[in-house]
């Protein structure tokens, strides 16, 4: 009995040892490693979260003073060794400092088996840049060194409305390659009139940035035209790229092996100074053109009859900000009877800014014979490129009313208030007096006793009836709740899709007043002012508003058809569908607002 209970004693650490490491495999670790604590402003941080247990909610720290390249990424390892399992998974970040100084990467956190788990906060020191040999470029760096978004600006000083062009380039080293992209962050442009101009296809080229061959994509084309003086900033656009980068290993083929990295590259802040028109030499006309134009007024004919039509057309052509002014009005005698002018538009925008021509078509209708001057009209411009003004005069018209009522002033005043109309009579002026009147006996009627007395007598009683079914009937309506508030929705959306419906047809007359409607209700609906707003806003105030998802994504892509219906070509049939969609929106809204 000795004997075995040495033999126990014996065994005793073995079992304290086993129990132990037992212990220990089922301990729980999260920590936190760094791939180095002290690096250079140009050199790249790796940041791992390792776990030998999975878990839920990971929730790294908000990386202070770093911005994050990559990540996180996850890597899962998991193995059994002599009857071991072992465990571990790894959330990781690619991080490139953005300012030199100290800065503490703080706790991230993950629960594992219910409980919360803590790494500890860990310094890292990031220096002025240091010179890295390209042995020792990571997969990062080298992208970094061989890809390039630039803004091209075609002016840095240019004047108040003058067009300036901006051109979004994408320089791809031929030892990389890129295998997609997205934008990330749009410019808005504060500050300025733009124009997008289409890129339709993504065409490589070759060029040179800073000395060194690249290959380049147009990625976006804009033109610019600042509406107001001094310094104004660009907002930069910036991309999220997909990059192949090449390694220093071979497959088994000898043919370089590739890794994949994401990269975001941004054209940076571009700041131009705007000068102000100047105020030396300004005609009083001026309303506001800028560039190189010409000016005429014409007439479709100068000789026609009275209560016959003619067109005056004051047109402007040439190059500048033909989108951004008014176009003068003439001054025309009384006697000629005027409808509102049609405008016209024919312009397209290259990068050298916006050519065409605008024109006011006016339809003037004649009351009188005689001789009808059309004065002369100024039309004054801004051009940048002899940086003076200009005044151009039309040439005066004279119209010829051949045939028509003569005017009782004789000649045409061209002054309205001294016009006076004759009086033109038909027919005969004067009858004689009949001496035969012809005139008969007037009976006298009694409305008493009479059928009219009975009829009316009757008229209440036959009256009950009808008053019966017509209440049943409001009562049914008004029963209809869901039904009522159809209808009310329906005519609603009718009232603010009228403009859009009558120019079906007409793509940029359409798609500006279905933009208009969908502004004006949700004006009139929530009280605010939402043309000011992005979309993002209004997705964000409607769902604030418990607005359903669908209506809202419907909502949206109504305003997204407006602003692409710029540049791209709209069937009328799309634009059918735009307004069926747009009335059911509408409807939609107008039941959960």
């Amino acid at each position: 009995m000795y004997s075995d209970f040495k033999h126990f004693i014996s065994l005793f650490p073995l079992l304290f040892i086993a129990f132990v490491m037992n212990a220990q495999d089922n301990a729980v670790t999260f920590e936190m490693n760094l791939s180095k604590e002290k690096l250079g402003i140009n050199e790249r941080l790796r940041v791992e979260f390792t776990m030998n247990k999975d878990g839920d909610d990971f929730s790294p720290p908000d990386f202070k003073g770093f911005r994050v390249l990559m990540g996180p990424s996850q890597a899962i390892s998991s193995s059994w060794i002599n009857g071991v399992r072992s465990y571990s998974k790894t959330y990781s970040y690619t991080l490139a400092p953005t300012e030199r100084g100290k800065f503490t990467i703080k706790q991230a956190s993950i629960v594992i088996d219910g409980k919360v788990y803590k790494s500890l906060a860990k310094t890292v020191e990031v220096t002025a840049a240091v010179a890295k040999p390209n042995d020792d470029m990571n997969v990062d760096d080298y992208a970094d060194d061989n890809l390039h978004l630039v803004a091209e600006v075609s002016k840095m000083n240019p004047y108040l409305n003058e067009a300036i062009s901006v051109v979004y380039k994408l320089y791809v080293s031929p030892s990389i390659r890129v295998s997609n992209y997205r934008p990330l962050d749009n410019p808005k442009y504060n500050n300025f009139w733009s124009q997008d101009i289409p890129v339709q296809r993504l065409n490589a080229e070759n060029g040179t940035y800073k000395g060194k061959t690249y290959r380049y994509v147009v990625l976006k084309r804009v033109v610019l035209y600042p509406q107001k003086s001094g310094k104004l900033d660009i907002e930069p656009l910036s991309l999220d790229v997909t990059v192949d980068v090449p390694t220093n290993k071979r497959d088994f083929f000898g043919g370089r092996v590739y890794t994949q990295t994401n990269k975001t590259v941004s054209a940076g802040n571009r700041t131009i100074n705007v000068k102000a028109l100047p105020t030396a030499g300004k005609p009083a006309n001026f309303g506001g053109a800028v560039g190189d134009f010409d000016f005429s007024v014409t007439t479709s004919k100068t000789s026609l009859n009275a209560s016959e039509s003619l067109q005056a057309v004051v047109e402007v052509s040439g190059q500048g900000n033909l989108k951004l002014f008014q176009l003068p009005t003439p001054e025309l005698p009384s006697s000629l009877e005027v409808y509102d002018p049609e405008h016209n538009e024919d312009i397209r925008t290259t990068l050298a800014g916006t050519r065409g021509k605008i024109s006011d078509s006016y339809t003037i209708v004649p009351s009188f014979k005689g001789k009808y001057p059309v004065p002369s009209i100024s039309f004054s411009y801004f051009n940048p490129n002899t940086a003076s003004y200009h005044t151009v005069d039309s040439k005066e018209i004279l119209i010829n009313v051949l045939e028509g009522p003569t005017n009782s002033q004789g000649n045409v005043n061209a002054n309205p208030a001294n016009t006076k109309h004759s009086v033109v009579t038909t027919g005969n002026q004067f009858n004689f007096i009949k001496l035969n009147p012809n005139l008969t006996a007037k009976g006298t009627d009694y409305f008493f006793g009479s059928m009219n007395f009975y009829l009316w007598l009757l008229l209440p009683l036959l009256l009950i009836p009808l008053a019966i079914v017509f209440h049943k009937k409001r009562d049914a309506i008004a029963s209809d709740v869901e039904g009522n508030k159809i209808k009310k929705a329906n005519k609603l959306a009718r009232k603010y899709l009228s403009e859009a419906k009558k120019t079906l047809g007409h793509k940029d007359a359409f798609f500006i007043a279905m933009e208009k409607a969908l502004h004006n209700y949700l004006k009139a609906k929530l009280k605010i002012e939402t043309s000011e707003f992005s979309k993002d806003k209004i997705s964000s105030l409607l769902n604030e508003k418990d607005v359903d998802i669908e209506t809202i994504d419907g909502f949206i892509g109504l305003l997204k058809n407006c602003e692409m219906a710029r540049y791209s070509p709209f069937s009328e049939v799309q634009m059918q569908q735009d307004y069926d969609r747009a009335s059911k929106v509408i409807a939609n809204l107008d039941k959960q607002l």
